[in-house]
């Protein structure tokens, strides 16, 4: 055969030829199929990503002849169903990271999840008022528990901490100066900085104080007619030590009182509980801020508190009306899935049971029991071939929270058998629930603490599949 020029084909270009259409790769045996499961539009794109993947191929003189219809086919099954897959995937935390920030932060309780499920399965009382029979307020789910729990005159949720104190820094000093410590202009995880969300409040900044160490008169030369309060930015991913100074936030309170501005903090952690009962530096809670005298506290749903993603807000019933009222507030309200999920998390503390919320049950377990955990892990991993030990180690908090805080645990240690730490690791990657571990010079470690009960078996089934495969 030639060309319309007289010139030969070359066996690339009778390759590219034989290549089939789309609409008769819809009609080819699995086209209906194709269809069937992912519509039509769906499979002519998959289609048209296989065949592109085939030129490509030809081109690239990696196929010497067009490939079968069926083939093709198949490829734009194998295209649509990647495409569909999820990328939110569960996965097995062993690290050893309890408020994990890339695998989630919190894992949720038992009754949190049923919460979310029966929230999410059908229609709910979101803003519906049902003894009115009218609509009502999103407000009521979580309220009156935050108020409860933390004395707090009143209490506002939205969806991330990060929106809180925008929320309550826009409502409160927008074109007014609020007052910081060098030493708390933070930046946590995604280059969230201090500065930038008081710029984007329209609140103009005015630093005091040195990085180290900032006094209470700082502040109070630094108060103006100008002036709408005082902020005060928990450390909660970097520590400060040595020659430091910081007043109280009492202090702070009566400054602000007598002086008639805002005490706004931000605690960010979401702390209720007092961490140095388990070991651990001591960490001002949500209720310290309000006992305190501050007049609004925001944290996090999803650190310390256990609980969904979520930004709150507790304090004086004028400020957080206000906030509620802004036009900001309806942009970062909270859904009824987190609403669900945190009305839970925070029956637990009400009634006295933090250890049903799984941070807690992971910060508050014994290291001996973990070790017995531990040794279980070791033996049945050896049994099947597989070179395990048990070692000591730390394990952090994590999740921009107590700030190098530890706790001491037992790690199973796994020598790779003529591999690396890193390949075992990305074969655990690749497992059908993915394992994330930690690596230690040429071992893999693994850390109970941080794997949920139900998961063990599938994680030691996934590490000897590692490690033979």
């Amino acid at each position: 055969m030639t060309t319309p020029a007289g010139r030969a084909n070359s066996p690339t270009q009778t390759a590219l030829r034989e290549l089939p259409s789309v609409d008769r790769l819809l009609r080819a045996p699995g086209g209906d199929e194709l269809v069937a499961g992912f519509g039509r539009e769906l499979a002519a794109d998959a289609l048209r990503a296989a065949l592109d993947a085939a030129r490509a191929a030809i081109r690239g003189g990696k196929l010497a002849e067009a490939p079968a219809d069926y083939d093709l086919v198949a490829a734009g099954h194998e295209w649509a169903t990647d495409l569909l897959a999820p990328t939110l995937r569960p996965v097995i935390n062993a690290t050893g990271i309890i408020v994990h920030t890339n695998l989630g932060r919190a894992p949720l309780s038992e009754a949190a999840l049923a919460a979310v499920t029966e929230a999410a399965a059908g229609y709910a009382t979101l803003e519906y008022d049902l003894e009115e029979g009218q609509r009502g307020s999103r407000a009521i789910h979580a309220e009156r528990l935050l108020t409860r729990l933390t004395g707090a005159e009143a209490a506002l949720v939205v969806n991330n901490n990060a929106a809180a104190v925008l929320l309550m820094l826009s409502a409160l000093c927008r074109e007014s100066e609020v007052i910081i410590s060098r030493g708390q202009l933070v930046e946590i995880g995604g280059g969230f900085r201090i500065p930038d969300v008081l710029a984007q409040s329209g609140a103009r900044l005015v630093e005091v104080g040195t990085t180290n160490r900032t006094h209470l008169r700082d502040y109070a030369e630094a108060i103006t007619e100008r002036t709408a309060a005082i902020f005060v930015a928990h450390y909660s991913n970097y520590k400060i030590i040595g020659f430091t100074s910081q007043p109280e936030m009492a202090e702070l309170a009566a400054l602000a009182q007598e002086r008639g501005v805002w005490l706004l903090f931000d605690q960010g952690s979401g702390a209720l509980r007092d961490v140095a009962a388990y070991g651990l530096e001591p960490e001002p809670t949500v209720l310290d801020g309000l006992q305190g005298g501050a007049d609004v506290v925001a944290f996090s749903g999803d650190k310390l508190l256990g609980g969904p993603q979520a930004g709150i807000l507790v304090g004086r019933a004028e400020l957080i009306a206000r906030l509620a009222r802004h036009p900001l507030a309806r942009a970062v309200r909270a859904d009824k899935m987190a609403l669900a999920a945190l009305a839970a998390t925070l029956g637990h503390y009400l009634a006295g049971q933090p250890e049903r919320v799984p941070v807690w049950r992971m910060i508050a377990r014994p290291v001996d029991e973990i070790a017995a955990e531990a040794e279980v892990w070791a033996a049945r991993l050896r049994a099947g071939g597989v070179s395990a030990a048990v070692v000591a180690g730390e394990s952090r908090i994590g999740g921009g929270s107590l700030p190098g805080a530890t706790l001491p645990t037992r790690l199973v240690a796994i020598a790779p058998d003529g591999r690396s730490a890193d390949e075992l690791a990305a074969r655990l990657r690749a497992a059908a629930v993915p394992i994330i571990g930690r690596i230690a010079g040429d071992r893999l470690l693994l850390d109970p603490r941080t794997v949920l009960p139900a998961q063990a078996t599938a994680l030691l089934s996934a590490v000897a599949w590692a490690i033979k495969r």
